[in-house]
């Protein structure tokens, strides 16, 4: 299953609020648009359209110490194509530069995390 985890805790009403959407088209068209806040989880709406249409939602949950993003299990995509790697990618990206202390502490998609500079 894709994942990152990133090193800290995030606030995520801060991640929410700052959060604009994003349209990537590549090899792949990815579209994150919505952030959904909840008291320690957050979903971002996402579309990915490659070989397939797929809507899924990407769960990002604090912990005490760490922040995992990965695809919410009730609405996990039919495929884990290059395009929901990279959709989970740029949610992680977008993370790490709203919080410049923040990195990634482990991921098995690092080829898909864009690098992006730090606000």
């Amino acid at each position: 299953m894709p994942h990152v985890v990133l090193d800290k805790k995030i606030n995520l009403g801060i991640f929410a609020e700052k959060f604009v959407s994003i349209i990537e088209k590549k090899s792949s068209l990815v579209k994150l648009t919505d952030v959904f806040v909840g008291k320690n989880k957050a979903l971002v709406s996402a579309l990915v359209i490659d070989e397939l249409h797929q809507e899924f939602l990407i769960e990002i949950s604090t912990h005490d110490d760490s922040t995992t993003i990965r695809l919410l299990s009730l609405a996990d995509p039919q495929k884990k194509t290059d395009g929901v790697k990279t959709a989970l990618g740029l949610v992680a990206a977008n993370a790490m530069s709203m919080f410049p202390d923040v990195s990634t502490l482990r991921t098995n998609i690092q080829d898909f995390i864009p690098v992006v500079g730090r606000n």
